[in-house]
C-alpha cells in the first residue's frame, strides 16, 4: 500500500465519512508538494548513529546567526545532530511550547533579517558541516494567544470553536491527570461563559482533533517545514492527541492513528525524515508510538533516565540491568530507536507513570539538595548536571559514560558539556515574565560565551575538565557503531560480588565493544583474563596484566 492509500484509509478510521471534501484537498495539496519540491530522501536509520545536542536557540547564543557561529564548536565537541527546543513564534510564558504561529520562527531569532534568509541560510550551513537539524512542535495545543484560539473565543458560532475543546462547565474527562501538578489546579479554565479544556498550563488550549480541519492544518505544518528541508520534529505532548469521556485521555488507539497519519504525510513528503515521540510514559506505553514501524521512528526512554541516578546513588547496577530488561523495556521494530538523557531537557523527571513511589522518594530525597529544585511536589528534580553531581568532574564524566554506552541515541543538553550551573538570576527573572513558579528555569540560562571560553582554555576548571572528557567519549562512540546499533550483553556475572560495577558488551556487525563502568568512589577490581580486549577510552583506570583496576568512578572501554 503507498502512503496515498495509507493517509485515506487512516482518515477513513479517524473520520469515517465525515470531511472528505477537507481530505480531497489535502491529498492535492501533496501531489502538489511533490512536484514543486526537490527534497531529497534522507538515508535510512540515519538517527541510530547521531549524538544529538539540545539548545534553545535565544539562550545558547542570542539568534540564529549566533547558533551559526557556533557550529564549528557543536561539530569540535562531536555533535552531529541538533535538536532545537521550540523556535516557532510564541508568547514564551512555557519557553516557546505555547505556539501563536506554526510557520514563523519567533522575530527575535531572526537578528531582523527575513525567515527565508536566516533559517534556511543556517540549514544550509548546518547541513554543509554534516549537521542534523530537527525541533520541536507541540500538537496537541496552542498558545491561548494563536488566531484559530482568538477566534475561537468569539462564540459558538465561530467557524475556529471547534478547533478547540469548549463546555459549560468542568464536568467532562474527569479521569484526566493534572500534569503539571502542583502549578495548575485544573484542566478547565474559564473564558467568557464556557470553559476550555488544557492538558498543561491553562495558557495552552488544548486542540480538537474530532475536527478534520485540525489534522489538515496540523499536517500542513509538517508539509511547510519539510519543504525547508528539516530533518526531523520532536513530536511534543503526542499522548494527549485524543480525548474520551470516561478515560484518562492518555494513549488512546485513535492517538496512535493520528500518529499514523502524520508518518504517512511525511513519509510521503521526505522519507526517513526523523518522527520523534515525546510520550512521558512506561516503555510498554511508548512502544506502541513506534506502531509496526509506521508511527514514531524514535521515542525517549523516560524510565531509563533516573534509574540511572539510583544507580550511582546507591552504588548497584541493577536499577539499569533491571530497566532494560524485557519484563520492562520490550523489544521494538528493527528500524526504531530510543532516544537517551540525562534529565527530560529541563528536569530529572520522576513522574509515577514510570518510576515507583519508592524510587522517587529515594531519587528525591537524594538528589533534590535544595528547595528551589523540586519540581511539581516531587515529581521532578530541576537542576543542572554538574550540581546534582556535586561539581565532581568524575561523576560527571562517570554517568556520561552510562549513558552513552547503553542502546540508544544520546542527547547532550545545552551547557551540560562545560558544567553549566543553576541560574539563579533567570529563574527569578522569568517568574516575573510568566506568573508562573516554574523551577525548570533554573536549569535554562544564557550563556555568556567570553567567560565559558576562558574556562575551557584552562584546564584547571571544571569546565576543561567536562569539556575535554565529554567530547573524547562523543569522538570515539561515533567511531564505533556498535554503541548506536548494537545489541547489549550484561557480563556482570563474571565480576559476581561487585554490584558497583556495570560490565556489558555491546556488539554489531561484527564489532564487539567491552564497557566496564565502577559506580562507587572504591577502588574495584575486575579480571579480564576471558577477553583479548584492546582499551579505546578509559578514565582512572589503570591495566596490571589481566587485569582492570578501577579508581572511584572510572569507566573503560575495549574493543574485543
Amino acid at each position: 500500500m503507498d502512503n496515498l492509500q495509507k493517509i485515506e484509509n487512516l482518515w477513513s478510521q479517524i473520520y469515517g465519512d465525515k470531511g472528505q471534501s477537507e481530505l480531497n484537498s489535502f491529498i492535492k495539496d501533496l501531489e502538489l508538494f511533490k512536484k514543486q519540491n526537490s527534497v531529497a530522501p534522507l538515508d535510512a536509520e540515519w538517527y541510530k548513529d547521531v549524538t544529538v545536542y539540545s539548545l534553545y536557540v535565544d539562550l545558547f547564543n542570542t539568534d540564529f546567526q549566533g547558533l551559526e557561529n557556533k557550529l564549528d564548536y557543536l561539530q569540535n565537541l562531536g555533535v552531529s545532530c541538533l535538536w532545537l527546543l521550540p523556535i516557532l513564534d510564541s508568547p514564551g510564558r512555557d519557553a516557546g511550547f505555547d505556539i501563536s504561529n506554526y510557520r514563523a520562527v519567533r522575530p527575535e531569532l531572526l537578528g531582523g533579517k527575513s525567515q527565508d534568509e536566516v533559517f534556511d541560510g543556517f540549514l544550509e550551513t548546518a547541513r554543509a558541516k554534516g549537521i542534523k537539524v530537527i525541533f520541536d512542535i507541540a500538537i496537541n495545543h496552542t498558545s491561548d494567544q494563536h488566531p484559530w484560539f482568538l477566534e475561537s473565543k468569539k462564540g459558538k458560532e465561530n467557524p475556529f470553536r471547534d478547533y478547540y475543546i469548549w463546555n459549560k462547565d468542568t464536568d467532562k474527562f474527569e479521569d484526566a491527570r493534572i500534569i503539571f501538578y502542583g502549578i495548575e489546579e485544573s484542566n478547565w479554565k474559564k473564558e467568557g461563559e464556557e470553559y476550555f479544556f488544557h492538558r498543561f498550563f491553562d495558557f495552552q488550549p488544548d486542540l480538537n482533533f474530532r475536527n478534520p480541519k485540525v489534522l489538515v492544518e496540523m499536517s500542513q505544518n509538517f508539509l511547510y517545514w519539510l519543504s525547508k528541508g528539516v530533518d526531523g520534529f520532536r513530536a511534543d505532548a503526542i499522548p494527549y492527541l485524543w480525548k474520551e469521556e470516561g478515560t484518562d485521555c492518555e494513549n488512546l488507539e485513535m492517538t496512535h492513528t493520528i500518529v499514523k497519519f502524520f508518518r504517512a504525510v511525511i513519509d510521503f513528503a521526505r522519507p526517513n525524515t526523523l518522527l520523534l515521540a515525546e510520550a512521558c510514559q512506561k516503555p510498554k506505553e511508548v512502544v506502541k508510538y513506534f506502531g509496526d514501524g509506521d508511527e514514531c521512528h524514535a521515542g525517549y526512554h523516560f524510565p531509563l533516565m533516573p534509574q540511572i541516578y539510583k544507580a550511582l546513588k546507591s552504588e548497584s547496577n541493577e536499577p539499569i540491568i533491571d530497566t532494560l530488561s524485557l519484563a520492562v523495556t520490550p523489544e521494538i521494530p528493527e528500524a526504531s530507536q530510543w532516544f537517551t538523557f540525562l534529565r527530560c531537557h529541563d528536569e530529572l523527571s520522576l513522574e509515577l507513570v514510570y518510576v515507583t513511589e519508592d524510587d522517587r522518594k529515594y531519587i528525591h530525597d537524594n538528589y533534590c539538595k535544595q528547595q528551589q529544585w523540586d519540581f511539581r511536589k516531587g515529581e521532578g528534580i530541576a537542576s543542572r548536571l554538574a550540581e546534582l553531581m556535586d561539581n565532581d568532574v568524575r561523576k560527571i564524566s562517570l554517568i556520561y559514560s552510562v549513558m552513552l554506552t547503553l542502546p540508544g541515541t544520546p542527547v547532550v543538553y545545552y551547557g551540560d558539556e562545560f558544567g553549566k550551573q543553576n541560574d539563579v538570576d533567570f529563574y527569578n527573572e522569568q517568574i516575573k515574565l510568566t506568573g508562573k513558579d516554574d523551577t525548570r528555569f533554573l536549569v535554562r540560562g544564557r550563556i555568556d560565551w567570553d567567560e565559558v571560553e576562558k574556562e575551557i582554555q584552562n584546564p584547571e576548571t571544571l569546565s576543561a575538565q567536562v569539556y575535554t572528557l565529554l567530547s573524547k567519549m562523543l569522538k570515539t562512540r561515533s567511531e564505533h557503531k556498535a554503541f548506536g546499533r548494537g545489541s547489549i550483553a550484561w557480563q556482570n556475572p563474571k565480576v559476581e560480588g561487585n554490584a558497583n560495577i556495570l560490565m556489558l558488551e555491546r556488539e554489531y556487525d561484527g564489532e564487539k565493544i567491552l564497557v566496564v563502568q565502577n559506580f562507587s568512589d572504591s577502588e574495584a577490581r575486575v579480571s579480564l583474563k576471558d577477553y583479548n580486549a584492546k582499551m579505546i577510552l578509559s578514565n582512572n583506570v589503570n591495566v596490571e596484566g589481566d587485569n582492570l583496576l578501577l579508581g572511584a568512578y572510572a569507566y573503560f572501554w575495549a574493543r574485543i
